[in-house]
């Protein structure tokens, strides 16, 4: 007994050791390039306020489409990238999309009319579209389910980051107005832009391939990996791609779930940081004031993330906290609709902000727990973004210019909606997921017939054609 415990500890220690090799080499690159992949997407806001939409002529309806152009190439190549990624090789798929978008951010500084700014948003949205749930889902074969929630913390994090730092970066680069005959917010974009394609390519040095040849790892400690994935889920396996599983994703209501749910959420995200620069400078500020004061909305909600995340995880439950989150989040637009002050105002962009990035980052990892076979989970977060991020668009349309009256007042009220309907789809997730549940641990239990057959007549490779629909597997709730 003295030497089972023995040996239990010291796998404990060698699996910690290992989990910390394992996230030095994934999250700091992984976190940095979706730091600058929100960098560039939400950078527009800060241009805007420094001449951007006057240099060029844009119009307050057109700046609503060129953010909406965004989103619809961000949705309309999410899944399809996803799908690439599984049958190629992260290691130089996430990368090269790094590479292309970073390109893209730069042309955004060498626009000189609507119709330039209008292609290369669309263009943008391409090359971003296949970071994020590229990015979810390699996680899901590092790490086991319960330890996915914090990782992905930490990587949406890098969404808040970048909005504090890109308010003082914008702030700094909006100085060089004039520096070879260029704009500022030219500059934001040129730069910023620049710094992402260096990145990129440093990270086809950095940004791992697939867990089971994971060449950082060695032998031992690639075999260890495994074998914990293959104890807690599919994410060990090297599961061959099939038209099956993608047909699992699209007819599974809880995938469904997942992305209204992100719909919801995604509303207030990108309206929120893409036009907190605005919302700001409206409560009258000046536009640099505005850049800066961007920065401790954004900071709350980085801290705000690791926080509750953190709690999250030690409870293992995400429903209760996504709930808690929106609830806070519609304190914030509540202050925002009713205070009568900037600084009451400018307290509920805080609430606000805190709010929707914690509710975000819980969401955003949920099917990446939830979800199996490997290919099931990968189209379930493409479609979660995707079908999410037509909220996104909405977003950024419904705070248009005959909507801005009363600081807004109209598309705040809306988000409110929008966040109750993301209470109601979560209650709908956790309790399905729950009676789920409890009806198989009443089969398992009871020892009756049905799980019986389930027990002896399943094998492995049945156990992944079913997934998450084997009568042992369990939703985090």
């Amino acid at each position: 007994m003295s030497s089972l415990s023995s040996s239990r500890l010291e796998l404990d220690v060698q699996d910690k050791k290992l989990l910390r090799k394992v996230d030095y080499r994934l999250i700091p690159i992984l976190t940095l390039l979706y730091l600058l992949s929100f960098l560039d997407r939400s950078n527009i806001g800060n241009a805007r306020i420094v001449g951007l939409a006057d240099d060029i002529n844009l119009s307050p309806p057109a700046y609503n489409t060129s953010l909406a152009l965004y989103f619809v190439a961000y949705v309309l190549f999410e899944v399809p990238a996803n799908i690439i990624l599984k049958r190629f090789d992260p290691q130089i798929w996430l990368p090269t999309l790094t590479l292309a978008w970073g390109i893209a951010s730069v042309g955004q500084g060498l626009i000189t009319n609507q119709a330039g700014l209008l292609g290369i948003r669309f263009l943008l949205g391409v090359t971003e579209a296949g970071l994020f749930p590229g990015v979810i889902f390699l996680f899901s074969v590092y790490y086991r389910r319960r330890e996915r929630s914090w990782r992905v913390a930490i990587f949406f994090g890098g969404a808040a980051l970048a909005g504090a730092f890109g308010g003082i970066l914008a702030f700094a680069l909006g100085k060089m107005d004039g520096v070879g005959g260029r704009r500022g917010w030219s500059w934001i974009f040129i730069m910023e832009g620049i710094l992402t394609i260096a990145v990129s390519l440093v990270s086809y040095f950095i940004v791992p391939t697939w867990s089971y040849k994971a060449k950082f790892l060695t032998d031992d400690e690639r075999n260890r990996l495994l074998t914990r994935l293959n104890e807690d889920s599919d994410a060990g396996k090297r599961e061959k791609f099939e038209w099956l599983y993608v047909r699992q994703a699209v007819t599974d209501h809880l995938v469904w779930g997942y992305a209204l749910l992100f719909h919801g959420f995604a509303f207030v995200l990108y309206s929120l940081s893409l036009f907190m620069p605005s919302i700001i400078a409206g409560l009258g500020f000046k536009s640099w004031q505005a850049q800066l004061m961007t920065v401790p909305p954004n900071a709350l909600a980085s801290i705000s993330i690791w926080l509750t995340v953190w709690a999250s995880s030690k409870y293992n439950l995400r429903a209760p906290f996504i709930i808690a989150s929106a609830v806070v989040a519609i304190i914030g637009y509540i202050v925002l609709v009713t205070a009568t002050t900037a600084g009451g105002q400018y307290v509920g962009v805080h609430f606000a902000a805190a709010g929707v990035y914690v509710g975000n980052a819980l969401l955003l990892s949920w099917p990446g727990e939830n979800v199996s076979s490997q290919t099931k989970r990968a189209v379930a977060v493409a479609m979660q973004i995707t079908i999410g991020d037509t909220g996104a668009i909405a977003g950024v349309l419904i705070y248009r210019p005959n909507f801005a009256g009363h600081r807004y007042r109209k598309p705040h009220i809306i988000a409110i909606g929008y966040l109750v309907f993301a209470i109601a789809v979560t209650v709908y997730l956790w309790v399905s997921m729950s009676r789920e549940n409890k009806r198989r641990n009443l089969l398992v239990s009871s020892g009756d017939e049905t799980g019986e057959k389930h027990d002896e007549a399943v094998d492995e490779e049945d156990k992944t054609v079913l997934g998450d629909r084997h009568v042992d597997y369990r939703y985090v709730l």
